[in-house]
């Protein structure tokens, strides 16, 4: 017995001789992303497998039709992102004055800047979603009550900024303000004026003050639409008036159009700011000399067609038809319609039915479900040159993730982790990922870790390991 014991042993101490010899690689990988890029190519990993299991239920027919007005449309669940209903909804096309969205919130985040006295333009992609900035002084309105103050010049406050008129902005066709060229306005006045009348030469004036130019402030909201995730938007004016040059029409889809609206009402540092003014059912300001005197009332009619309406832009050109954007808070659900060529004149009230209709279509068919709440149970992983054949494993928890679901659909739990590890491995080492995904979508991903340190087989090891075998057998 004790020559069967040893030649066991022997061959084992051989091994790990063997494995000392090179030196060891981990195998826990620093992100998802690299996780990924293993999961696509696992041959290069040499040793280290792949195993997935998934947890999945057949998803019901999405394919609802609700007989929309609009050539393109999209209902999107302003939590999540997650689009609900989508007809058309990554067809580019032109989308008028819900184009002000954009021009609107770079405008507030400039302000933003100012008053940390940074350069906006250079840390356009580096905003902290977080650093919210006060602006009810610098708008002008009461926060507790929402009366509407005239601006007047005496508030140039911090946040401000001072507009001056253009030849090009007080040329700008209807629907305007009527600006005069080298007239000057507060910031703060005129995003009333771009929200509430939707007036053009009001946001060349912006576009200028803040970008330069017209062209400057459209490369601004070329890159911020970069950055909030859109892949088929193009702006070459801050208005939304129909336009071409040589990179192509101004233009978006429903689907960027709502992710734009998303970011204004919850990304953006400025999302508080931005839903104060689209809120404003009137404004009233002077220029800041005080010699002329403008009154703007808010032309979003939804506002007043559902209960828990609360910001939206419409939009009409020719060429692009009624558009649309708006939001509607209810039930612990945030909804966001976008409409693009929702009808031509005497079709006016298109939009509003179609808008009514998507709303009530998330309303009824929706509600708020925890994605996360079942963590996967994951097992344990063989160890490879380690002290132990095994190690268990457990998934971070993640924090509550709600999405917006239907009745008849389920959560995919999707795991993906690594066969075996290679000693040494600290408690904690990364070995796998746990997806969350609805209807194909990733919303959450978490961490597999190992819960006990992985400790490697050396020639020590096995030598203690031999020497109380021939104890024992003595």
């Amino acid at each position: 017995m004790k020559q069967i014991i040893a030649a066991a042993l022997i061959s084992l101490l051989c091994a790990a001789n063997v494995a000392n010899a090179a030196v060891w690689e981990g195998t826990s990988v620093a992100d998802a992303a690299a996780w990924e890029d293993a999961g696509e190519d696992a041959g290069v990993a040499g040793t280290i497998a792949w195993k997935a299991a998934s947890e999945t239920a057949d998803m019901a027919d999405t394919d609802i039709s609700l007989d929309l007005y609009a050539r393109c449309a999209v209902l999107m669940d302003g939590g999540s992102g997650r689009v609900l209903y989508d007809q058309n909804g990554d067809v580019p096309l032109p989308m008028a004055s819900t184009t002000k969205i954009m021009t609107c919130i770079l405008a507030l985040e400039a302000m933003g800047e100012m008053e940390d006295g940074a350069s906006y333009a250079d840390s356009l992609t580096e905003a902290d979603p977080d650093a919210e900035t006060d602006m009810d002084a610098a708008l002008n309105t009461d926060s507790e009550t929402g009366i509407e103050q005239s601006a007047g010049p005496e508030s140039d406050t911090a946040a401000d900024i001072i507009c001056t008129v253009s030849g090009t902005a007080s040329a700008q066709p209807e629907v305007k303000l009527g600006m005069v060229k080298d007239d000057t306005f507060y910031l703060s006045d005129l995003l009333y004026s771009l929200m509430l009348e939707s007036h053009n030469d009001t946001a060349v004036c912006i576009a200028e003050a803040i970008g330069g130019s017209v062209e400057g402030f459209a490369a601004m909201m070329n890159a911020k639409a970069r950055e909030i995730g859109c892949t088929q938007t193009y702006f070459i004016t801050p208005n939304g008036l129909d336009a071409e040059d040589e990179n192509g029409e101004h233009h978006t889809t429903a689907h960027d159009l709502a992710l734009i609206m998303r970011y204004c009402l919850t990304e953006s540092p400025q999302r508080k700011a931005f839903l104060k003014v689209t809120q404003t059912a009137s404004y009233s300001f002077s220029n800041i000399s005080g010699t002329r005197s403008y009154s703007c009332t808010n032309h979003n009619a939804f506002l007043n067609l559902m209960e828990g309406a609360i910001s939206g832009k419409t939009g009409f050109t020719s060429k692009a038809g009624y558009c649309y954007v708006g939001a509607l808070e209810r039930e612990g659900k945030l909804l966001i319609v976008a409409l693009l060529a929702c009808g031509w004149p005497n079709n006016k009230g298109y939009k509003w039915v179609d808008t009514k209709k998507l709303m009530n279509y998330g309303l009824s068919e929706y509600e708020q479900r925890n994605i996360t709440a079942v963590v996967p149970q994951t097992g344990e992983i063989a160890v490879t040159d380690g002290q132990q054949e095994q190690v268990s494993t457990q998934a971070e928890q993640l924090p509550s993730v709600e999405v917006l679901m239907r009745s008849d659909e389920d959560v995919e739990v999707r795991v993906e982790m690594l066969q075996t590890i290679e000693a040494p491995a600290a408690e904690g080492t990364q070995v796998g990922l746990v997806h969350y995904l609805v209807d194909g979508s990733e919303y959450a991903v978490t961490s597999i870790l190992t819960t006990q340190e992985v400790r490697e087989r050396t020639f020590l090891y096995c030598l203690r390991e031999l020497t109380h075998a021939f104890l024992l057998c003595g």
